[in-house]
C-alpha cells in the first residue's frame, strides 16, 4: 500500500518535470494497455499497479493544472481600466512605495453594464496593489474594484527566484492596480467568503487588543500566522539564522497544539468513572480533540499551504500513535504524502514542500528503530543535527545556501518557543479573552518572552557566521556520513564515520579559488531586471558585468534575486570588469550586496563621484572616470570606453553614461552597450574621431542594447542607419508604465533590418558568438510549461 501511495506522489511530481503538459486524455489512454498487461502478464501485475499509480498522480495533476491554466486574462483586458465585484482573498498588508497589497476573489466581472459569472475561463483570483493609499483601509470585505489587469508575469532568468512560478502556484492569474474602490454589500458570501470575513475580524480583534505590544509582529505571526507587520529586519535576521520557519504556522505549531489537546483530553478522560469510556474508545476520543483543536488552529492560521500541510502531517501522526506499532512510521509518511498531493496537486513547485517531507523524513531516519528512546535534550540534539544536514542536498539543489547559524539558533530557538513562548501567548491570550483587565500585564510577560527570542536571534545574526554553498554532490555525501554517525550505534565506527564528515564539513567550508570556469566561446547575457539594465560579457576566464540593474532598498535588488544566484550556477567566482554606465538606480541597484559577495578587480563609471555617494551604499573600490580608461583587451576581447560628456558638464545623467564597445580581433563581433544616452549624444558618438576605426569596421554580426531602454529620446534615424545592428536588445518592464520600447524606435530597428528582442517577453537573452556567427537564445524558450514562452507580439 506505502509503495502505491509514494507512486501516486511521484506521478504528481514528475508531471512537473514535463517540458509541456501532458494531455489528460493521452496519460487516461496510456492505462489501457498497462491493465491489459497486467491481465496478461500475473507475474508483472505488482509493477504494472504502480505504473497505474503513477499515470493516476500525472492524471490527477494534469487534471488541476489544466483547469488553472485555462483562467487566463485576455489580452483584450491587458492594461483597460475593467470594474470587478467580489471578496478579499487574504488579510490586506501594507506594501513598498506606500501601497496597500491584497488578494481578491472575483466573482462578477463587469462589462458594458452586464455581469459576466468567471466560470468561464477569466481569472477568480487576483492580486492587487492600490498605491498612494497605503495608510488607509478598504471600506468592507466584499467590495467592487475598478482595476488595471495584466497577466502573470516575472523575471526569467536560468536561476533565482521565478515570481510567475509563484503566481501560477498561488493560484493568482492576473496582477494588476486598483483604480477605485467601493464598498458592495450584494456580493454574495458563501463558506469561503465567510471565513475570509471571519479571519480579517479576527485580525483587526487581535490587533486591537495585543496591537500596543513591542514584539506585535512575532505575535501576530506565532499566534495566527499573519506576517504582513513583519519589518525587513525580521526578515533579515531570520534569513540568516534559519528561523524562518518559525513564523510559519507549520508543524512546531500545529504538533505543540496536537500535544497540548492531546495532555488536556487524557487529563479530562481520566476524571471520568473508571472504564467510561472503554480504553479504546479514549484513544479516539484523544485523537478526535486533538484533531479539531489542530483543525480550528488552522483556520485561525489562515489555512495557508503549510499550515494545510502541518494538519495532514499531524492528523496521520494521531492515527499512527491510534494503531501503535501496527503501522510503521514510514507507512504513515507515504500517507502524509498521498493526501497532500492529492489536496493540493501543485504542492511540488513549493520549497516547503520538499523542505517539510526532507526533515519529517530525516528525523523518521533517525529516531525509528532506536531499541530505548533518548531523553528530550539528546532528542533535541540529535534533530537538530540531523534536519541540518538531511536538508543540506535539498537547499543546495533549491540554490539557497545552508547558514551554520541556523545550527545554533534553532537550538535555542525551537525549545524556547516550544516550551515558553508558544504556551505563554495560548494561555495569555485565553486570559485576555476570560479577563479583559489582564490585558496589559500579559502583554509585558509575552514582550519579556518574545524579547529573549529576538535578542539572541539579532545576536547570532550579527556574528555573520559563513553560509555553506556546497554543490549538491558533496552536500549529499556530507549528509550520508552525518546521518550514519547518529544511526550506527557501534561506537567505533561512529568516530570514524564522524572523523570522515568533519573533514568533508571543513572541505566544503574552505574558500574556493578565484578562478571562473573558462568559456571556449565569447557569451554575452542580458540579464532579465525589467526596467533596468545588466549585461555580462564573458570569454575564457574573463568576466565584464555593465551594470547591476534596479534597487530599492529595503524591497526588491536585481543583484540578489538575479546577479548572484546566476553568478553561482555558472561558476562565477570573481569579476575583473565593472561598468557602471551611471548612477541611476536601475542601473546602479544593490551595488554593496555585489562587493560582499564577489570581489571586482576594477570599477569604471560615467558618474564615479555620484556612484560613491549613492543613498543605498557603495561599499566598493574607488571608481575609475570611464574618459579616464584606456582601451583594454580582455581575454582576447578588445573594450573601448567613450563618454560624450564629463560628470560635470550636463545635469542630464543619462547622458553621462559610459559607452562600451567590445570587438574581437578576428571582427565576428561588435557589441554596443551605450547606457541611457540620448540623441546629442549618439550623435556625438558618430562622429567623434576615437571611434571611427569602430564605426567602419563591418564585424560579421553587430550587437547593441537599445539606448535607453527603447526610449524615444534615443536610437535615432542617424544612429540606427549607422550602426545597421544585425541584433538590437530591449531591457525593459512587462507593460511598464514608461512604455518602452517605444513603437516608432521598434520600427526603426526594423526598417534597418534588426532583429529584435525584448527581455520582459524572451527573459534573460543568450547570445554564443562563434566563427559561424551569433547563436541566439531566449531563456522562456526552456521555461517550464506554467510560464509564459517568449511572447512577439509587442
Amino acid at each position: 500500500m506505502s509503495g502505491n501511495l509514494a507512486a501516486f506522489a511521484c506521478g504528481v511530481i514528475l508531471l512537473y518535470t514535463f517540458p509541456m503538459l501532458p494531455p489528460l486524455p493521452w496519460l487516461i489512454a496510456a492505462a489501457f494497455p498497462l491493465v491489459f498487461s497486467a491481465l496478461r502478464v500475473q507475474r508483472q501485475a505488482r509493477l504494472v499497479v504502480l505504473l497505474l499509480c503513477v499515470l493516476a498522480g500525472g492524471a490527477w495533476a494534469s487534471w488541476h493544472v489544466s483547469d488553472r491554466l485555462q483562467h487566463t486574462l485576455p489580452a483584450s483586458l491587458e492594461g483597460q481600466v475593467v470594474s470587478v465585484s467580489g471578496y478579499l482573498c487574504n488579510i490586506p498588508v501594507h506594501g513598498s512605495f506606500n501601497s496597500l497589497r491584497f488578494s481578491f476573489c472575483i466573482t462578477h466581472w463587469h462589462q458594458r453594464d452586464r455581469s459576466v459569472d468567471t466560470a468561464g475561463e477569466l481569472p477568480e483570483t487576483v492580486r492587487l496593489a492600490w498605491y498612494g493609499d497605503g495608510e488607509k483601509r478598504l471600506p468592507g470585505h466584499r467590495l467592487r474594484l475598478d482595476v488595471v489587469l495584466k497577466k502573470p508575469h516575472g523575471a526569467v532568468n536560468p536561476a533565482g527566484f521565478r515570481y510567475e512560478t509563484w503566481l501560477f502556484r498561488k493560484g493568482f492569474r492576473a496582477t494588476g492596480t486598483v483604480r477605485d474602490v467601493a464598498e458592495a454589500p450584494a456580493v454574495p458570501c458563501r463558506v469561503h467568503c465567510q471565513y475570509m470575513a471571519w479571519r480579517l475580524d479576527l485580525a483587526d480583534s487581535l490587533a486591537s487588543v495585543m496591537g500596543e505590544a513591542e514584539h506585535y509582529p512575532l505575535l501576530a505571526s506565532l499566534l495566527i500566522g499573519h506576517r504582513g507587520d513583519m519589518t525587513a529586519e525580521h526578515w533579515a535576521v531570520l534569513k540568516a539564522t534559519g528561523t524562518i520557519h518559525l513564523v510559519a504556522i507549520s508543524g512546531l505549531h500545529l504538533g505543540l497544539v496536537a500535544i497540548g489537546a492531546g495532555f488536556l483530553a487524557r487529563r479530562l478522560i481520566t476524571a471520568l468513572p473508571a472504564g467510561h469510556p472503554a480504553p479504546q474508545r479514549q484513544r479516539y476520543l484523544v485523537l478526535g480533540v486533538v484533531a479539531i483543536a489542530c483543525l480550528l488552529y488552522a483556520l485561525a492560521a489562515g489555512f495557508t499551504v503549510p499550515t494545510r500541510r502541518a494538519l495532514i502531517m499531524a492528523l496521520v501522526a494521531g492515527w499512527i500513535w491510534l494503531k501503535g506499532r501496527q503501522v510503521s512510521a514510514w507507512h504513515g509518511l507515504a500517507l502524509a504524502l498521498f493526501l497532500v498531493v492529492l489536496t493540493d496537486p501543485f504542492a511540488p513547485l513549493d520549497q516547503g514542500f520538499w523542505l517539510s517531507f526532507g526533515a519529517v523524513s530525516v528525523l523518521v531516519l533517525v529516531f525509528t528503530g532506536r531499541l530505548a528512546p533518548p531523553t528530550w535534550l539528546a532528542a533535541l540534539a540529535l534533530s537538530q543535527a540531523a534536519v541540518f544536514v538531511g536538508l543540506w542536498p535539498i537547499l543546495s539543489v533549491l540554490g539557497q545556501g545552508q547558514p551554520y547559524s541556523g545550527l545554533l539558533a534553532n537550538l535555542f530557538a525551537i525549545p524556547w518557543v516550544s516550551f515558553v513562548v508558544m504556551p505563554l501567548l495560548m494561555a495569555g491570550t485565553a486570559l485576555i479573552w476570560c479577563l479583559p483587565v489582564s490585558r496589559d500585564a500579559v502583554l509585558l510577560i509575552f514582550d519579556g518572552a518574545l524579547e529573549v527570542l529576538w535578542r539572541v536571534l539579532r545576536w547570532l545574526a550579527s556574528l555573520e557566521l559563513p553560509v555553506s554553498r556546497a554543490d549538491a554532490g558533496l552536500a549529499v555525501i556530507i549528509a550520508i556520513a552525518v546521518l550514519l554517525v547518529l544511526m550506527v550505534p557501534a561506537p567505533r565506527l561512529r568516530v570514524v564515520l564522524l572523523f570522515a564528515g568533519a573533514l568533508l564539513l571543513g572541505a566544503s567550508s574552505i574558500r574556493e579559488p578565484l578562478a571562473n570556469p573558462w568559456v571556449e566561446q565569447a557569451e554575452i547575457r542580458v540579464w532579465d531586471v525589467g526596467q533596468g539594465l545588466s549585461v555580462l560579457i564573458r570569454h575564457h576566464d574573463k568576466v565584464l558585468l555593465y551594470d547591476t540593474g534596479p534597487a530599492v532598498p529595503g524591497v526588491f535588488s536585481s543583484v540578489e534575486s538575479v546577479l548572484i544566484p546566476n553568478f553561482r550556477r555558472l561558476g562565477i567566482r570573481k569579476i575583473d570588469t565593472l561598468v557602471i554606465s551611471h548612477a541611476d538606480s536601475d542601473h546602479a541597484g544593490g551595488l554593496p550586496a555585489l562587493f560582499a559577495s564577489y570581489p571586482v578587480g576594477e570599477v569604471i563609471s560615467g558618474e564615479p563621484e555620484r556612484l560613491q555617494a549613492l543613498d543605498g551604499g557603495y561599499g566598493g573600490p574607488v571608481p575609475a572616470s570611464c574618459n579616464s580608461s584606456p582601451p583594454r583587451t580582455i581575454a582576447g576581447v578588445r573594450v573601448q570606453f567613450w563618454q560624450g560628456i564629463d560628470a560635470d558638464q550636463s545635469d542630464n545623467s543619462n547622458d553621462r553614461s559610459c559607452v562600451v564597445i567590445a570587438m574581437d580581433p578576428g571582427r565576428r563581433f561588435q557589441v554596443i552597450l551605450p547606457g541611457d544616452i540620448t540623441a546629442a549624444i549618439e550623435r556625438a558618438m558618430t562622429a567623434a574621431p576615437s571611434l571611427s576605426r569602430s564605426r567602419t569596421i563591418e564585424p560579421t554580426a553587430r550587437i547593441v542594447v537599445a539606448p535607453h531602454h527603447g526610449s524615444n529620446t534615443s536610437s535615432t534615424a542617424s544612429w540606427v542607419e549607422a550602426l545597421a545592428p544585425d541584433w538590437v536588445i530591449y531591457s525593459a518592464g512587462y507593460r511598464h508604465r514608461f512604455g518602452h520600447p517605444h513603437p516608432a524606435v521598434v520600427d526603426r530597428y526594423h526598417a534597418a533590418g534588426s532583429q529584435q528582442l525584448n527581455t520582459a517577453y524572451s527573459g534573460a537573452v543568450r547570445l554564443v558568438l562563434d566563427d559561424t556567427g551569433v547563436r541566439v537564445g531566449q531563456q522562456r524558450d526552456t521555461a517550464p510549461f506554467w510560464i509564459r514562452g517568449p511572447i512577439t507580439d509587442w
